[in-house]
């Protein structure tokens, strides 16, 4: 991708039709990623105890973010139990008692950001996005999909951002083609928000203040689609 100012978000009508609600935020920035940031991990393990103290398991289904994601799944043609969305998972799996995935800054922070408010979002190295625009629509039979440490994942019936190439990202999982790793340079992050615009603006200037002050983010861009 050549540019921040060159990149178009658009939702297709087929994803549109099932999910009326869905509210997209996505953030542009140039970023300084790290293998690990103490003070960020300082920050998540003070968290994960309050969040514990917070929610149960049972509890989070009422999350509206969670709980519009799983419908949208179910609209879509997919099994949100069996295909668990990335924002549900991690906050289970907090709840569970288990720790938070250790990875790197950047997908740590983002991490937080979709504990916090429920939101699946998507990571991705912006250098390696093919074309200049991503459609949000439907995954189909047979699509190819490599999803982050999953191996093959089956994406039909999933909602699924494409780039010129194919698929980079789901609610479940992202592609492995575009994923962050430690010398990202440029992020695209995007919320998704299938329980419609309540608190997106919120998470997204919440992620935005995790960039500056854990990734040295700059040059930032809000696409809202």
């Amino acid at each position: 991708m050549a540019d921040h100012d060159a990149l178009r978000i658009r939702v297709s009508d087929e994803l549109r039709s099932v999910c009326p609600e869905f509210v997209g935020r996505a953030v542009l920035a140039d970023v300084a990623n790290s293998g690990f940031c103490p003070a960020l991990w300082q920050m998540i393990e003070s968290f994960t105890v309050q969040y514990r103290e917070q929610y149960t398991i049972d509890t989070i289904k009422d999350i509206p973010s969670i709980q519009a994601t799983r419908l949208a799944y179910r609209r879509c043609g997919k099994d949100p139990s069996r295909y668990r969305p990335s924002g549900e998972a991690l906050c289970r799996r907090i709840l569970r008692g288990l720790p938070l995935y250790q990875i790197d800054t950047l997908v740590d922070l983002i991490n937080v950001v979709s504990i916090r408010y429920g939101y699946s979002i998507g990571g991705f190295d912006a250098d390696k996005i093919e074309g200049r625009e991503l459609t949000l629509g439907i995954g189909r039979a047979g699509e190819p999909y490599e999803g982050i440490g999953r191996g093959e994942l089956n994406i039909e019936g999933m909602p699924v951002y494409r780039d010129a190439v194919g698929g980079i990202g789901t609610p479940t999982s992202d592609h492995e083609r575009t994923k962050l790793t430690v010398q990202t340079t440029r992020l695209l992050t995007i919320l998704n928000g299938y329980s419609g615009p309540d608190g997106i603006d919120e998470a997204t200037e919440y992620m935005l203040q995790l960039l500056r002050q854990y990734a040295s983010a700059s040059n930032e861009t809000i696409i809202s689609f």
